[in-house]
């Protein structure tokens, strides 16, 4: 077998060199990269089955956010506002929120109410928590509805940021303390005893739909079954329905999935951003857990694959080793193209660490890292320096250090036409690309089709290899043998 079997959990560890942070150095964006937490905790919340999220904010606010989800996803997005106008920014918007929760409740009866707030309402100073609680004492009808409150001001943060909060809001209102943890406390043996095929699985905001159909392909392989918190390849994947629209997102986690996390074998966790969600998880249920920064590459996905035979006690199945043989060949016939190949990448920390890893593990240089918040897993990310900012100090950095492709999204395709260099779109948001939403990059086989991409744009555009050399002392067809350099013609 060559996959190792045995998590390296107990390996030997070696230092990588950290990354320089460069802060902010302007007070404005000129060329914006990042989206804003309201719509990162919105995408959470639309991986839940019958939820809907209300912003508490604006109009403009709410309206922005579901451009941005129609254009990425070309799907109708359910998603409802407190509408804030500007005598109740000033005087109070604490009604707006009550009646909202009611008038949803009342009229669409959702699984789950997520309620995110904005730079309007965090400015104002609203208790959003406190809000519930008054709407849980003037509407208790409405009781076995949740109703998951989250601070997400748009002034601080990214998407994943604030992807990464409600999904951390959603376990610490839904999940309780777990009867796993109670049998682990009182006998580890007989906890033991009853081994479970469920697996938890926390998904990060880097995942596609296409992403997490695959990972829970691979999970199925292995005789387990997964639980995503949040699913948004059973939500935002681009199914027709008999319905010809819906106020609540159709398809997701059920609620009483979420309830249930306690009850699994094991967590595994994607993305950096949701280790304190798997704190939180862990510390409330005693499921272990695994976590993984990555599933681009070879060793991420070897580690990956390794956990899952752990967990299942299963040997790896033919068909993913042989996916594993596929990317190999794939990783031999690429690197002639991507060897030193220059890169600037843009994006939200944990995707940026992911192609990042991926990009400098085939060779390449990555001369230009822009993230557009500060997040532990920029120390890690394979670069001499990640800059906090926005597209112009990456068209900067790329002008500075030279570069052969941008790796960013779509808001991204006028710096690199600026820059004369192909674009591979990556993250949120995709919206001059028809399926961009649905494209793999994780696995053995997704890493082998962005390898394939990285490859084709590079060559497509005019290929890196050093030109070849003619020896001055070489004759030409129909020159004098006896004809020296210096004689000799130069075309």
């Amino acid at each position: 077998m060559r996959i190792a079997r045995e998590y390296p959990s107990s390996t030997l560890v070696i230092p990588i060199p950290m990354a320089e942070i460069i802060k902010r150095n302007k007070a404005l964006a000129v060329n914006p990269l990042k989206v804003s937490q309201p719509v990162g905790a919105s995408l959470a919340f639309l991986g839940i089955d019958r939820a809907v999220p209300m912003l508490h904010g604006s109009q403009g606010c709410t309206a922005f956010g579901k451009v941005f989800f129609v254009r990425h996803f070309r799907e109708p997005i359910p998603l409802q506002t407190t509408a804030m106008d500007q005598v109740s920014t000033v005087m109070n918007a604490d009604d707006n929120v009550i009646q909202g929760l009611a008038t949803i409740a009342e009229k669409n009866q959702p699984a789950l109410i997520g309620l995110p707030t904005t730079g309007l309402s965090e400015t104002q100073g609203t208790d959003i928590h406190g809000l519930v609680r008054q709407f849980r004492a003037k509407h208790p009808e409405f009781d076995g509805i949740p109703v998951i409150a989250v601070n997400t001001p748009d002034f601080t943060g990214c998407l994943e940021s604030g992807y990464a909060l409600a999904v951390k809001a959603m376990i610490d209102v839904l999940v309780p303390v777990g009867a796993a943890l109670a049998a682990n406390a009182a006998s580890p043996i007989a906890a033991k005893a009853a081994p479970t095929k469920r697996i938890n699985v926390l998904a990060g905001s880097l995942l596609t739909p296409g992403d997490l159909e695959h990972i829970k392909e691979l999970i199925e392989l292995f005789g387990l079954r997964p639980v995503l918190l949040p699913d948004l390849s059973d939500s935002l994947d681009g199914h027709l329905t008999d319905q010809e629209s819906s106020p609540l997102t159709v398809g997701g986690t059920p609620v009483s999935e979420i309830m249930a996390l306690g009850e699994a074998a094991a967590t595994l966790v994607i993305g950096a951003s949701l280790n304190p969600a798997a704190d939180l998880l862990k510390s409330r249920t005693g499921v272990p857990d695994y976590r993984f920064d990555t599933l681009m590459g070879l060793e991420a996905m070897d580690v990956f694959i390794s956990a899952l035979a752990e967990i299942s006690g299963q040997p790896v199945p033919e068909k993913i080793e042989r996916q594993r043989a596929q990317l190999q060949d794939a990783m031999v016939d690429t690197h002639f193209m991507l060897g030193f190949a220059r890169v600037a990448i843009a994006g939200d920390p944990d995707l940026l660490f992911a192609l990042a890893d991926l990009v400098a593990g085939m060779g390449c240089e990555v001369t230009a890292a822009v993230a557009p918040a500060k997040a532990p897993i920029l120390g890690k990310v394979p670069a001499a320096q990640v800059k906090l900012g926005d597209l112009e100090d990456l068209e900067l950095a790329a002008r500075e250090h030279g570069v052969d492709l941008v790796i960013c999204n779509s808001h991204a395709a006028e710096t690199a036409r600026r820059l004369g260099v192909p674009l591979l779109r990556a993250g949120f948001p995709q919206y001059d690309l028809i399926g961009g939403y649905q494209k793999l990059w994780v696995g053995y086989r997704g890493t082998r089709q962005a390898l394939f991409d990285l490859a084709n744009l590079i060559v497509e555009h005019g290929h890196h290899d050093v030109a070849a050399t003619r020896s001055v002392y070489a004759s030409r067809p129909g020159e004098a043998a006896h004809a020296t350099p210096e004689t000799r013609p130069l075309h």
